[in-house]
């Protein structure tokens, strides 16, 4: 079944665009998924096509209507749901929320613009909040975008390679190992020779040594979200490297 992508944004093209190119176009061009943009200045009524108002209370800036935006969602009866608004207020989107919702068979995602959108309109007609990070960026396309990436690539059919979905970063709670190719010295610098041994066990080792390396440092509350270190990964720290400790 065809997984169904559907934005609410004022900038269609834009959205449209970007999810024409690479992994997303190719899984687009096979029936992995499906996109649709709606427009809420298709949804009002006056000649200027107005989506936003000042806010109530005073303050500065302009804030999403609640009617467009409920409209639009209500005159798309098959619209792909569950339908999240994309708000510095959400909860963050991670690679577990990915993987859950690639399972839903579609979504909608609602792109706000300005000071953000009239909360009625979340209230009234969306299932959830969601956050890309804690950042404020001009507009909801952008997170939009990372949503529909981080899903899509996820679904069956989408990747050339599926195993690769597997060993990258946060597929079991860790960064993923770091990568190198050819040549094997560059600029002086040499990529590690267990790389170039041909002992495919030893490989596969020392790159999950590596990605339990990268996350003691970088990302040490991945670790105490699982549990911290199993006994045989601490094995492996002794055979490849000796990280801080967490």
């Amino acid at each position: 079944m065809t997984f169904a992508v559907d934005v609410v944004t004022l900038f269609p093209g834009a959205v449209a665009d970007y999810c024409a190119t690479s992994v997303l176009g190719r899984a687009r061009e096979a029936g992995v998924w499906r996109l649709r943009t709606l427009d809420p200045r298709d949804q009002t009524d006056d000649a200027h096509r107005s989506v936003d108002d000042a806010p109530l209370g005073g303050g500065a800036g302009m804030v999403m209507r609640a009617e467009p935006i409920v409209r639009t969602v209500r005159a798309t009866p098959d619209l792909a749901r569950p339908v999240i608004a994309l708000t510095p207020a959400g909860r963050p989107f991670d690679q577990d929320r990915a993987r859950a919702l690639a399972t839903t068979g579609g979504l909608t995602l609602v792109c706000g613009r300005y000071e953000g959108i009239d909360q009625r309109a979340i209230d009234l007609v969306c299932d959830e909040e969601l956050s890309v990070g804690d950042v404020v960026l001009a507009g909801g396309e952008l997170a939009a975008l990372v949503v529909i990436e981080a899903v899509v690539r996820l679904l069956p059919g989408a990747l050339g390679n599926e195993a690769s979905i597997e060993e990258e970063s946060f597929a079991e709670g860790l960064i993923e190992y770091p990568h190198y190719t050819r040549p094997a010295v560059f600029e002086g610098l040499a990529a590690p020779a267990v790389l170039l041994s041909g002992d495919h066990g030893r490989v596969a080792r020392w790159r999950r040594a590596q990605s339990l390396v990268r996350t003691l440092e970088r990302r040490p509350d991945l670790l105490e979200r699982r549990g911290g270190l199993s006994d045989e990964e601490r094995a492996l720290l002794e055979e490849f490297a000796s990280p801080p400790e967490p």
